[in-house]
């Protein structure tokens, strides 16, 4: 009976420990301050494709430099 409560607690304790280390690893790095800038920040994961973000009120773009999609 003692020895199954060991066990049992014994499982309990390790699974929140490897809870832990699982949320520790995944968490978000912490920002750097880069010192006074100038300008909006843009993120890291933006991309850059050269042109604005397209407006969902106005008109597609008529010309574009990519390629279109096969399908």
């Amino acid at each position: 009976m003692l020895s199954t409560l060991l066990v049992i607690g014994g499982v309990l304790v390790g699974l929140i420990l490897l809870l832990a280390v699982i949320v520790s690893l995944s968490a978000r790095p912490a920002t750097t301050s880069r010192g006074a800038q100038r300008g909006p920040v843009t993120p890291d994961w933006a991309a850059d494709a050269g042109r604005p973000h397209p407006d969902a009120w106005s008109a597609p773009a008529l010309s574009t430099s990519e390629m279109p999609a096969i399908r």
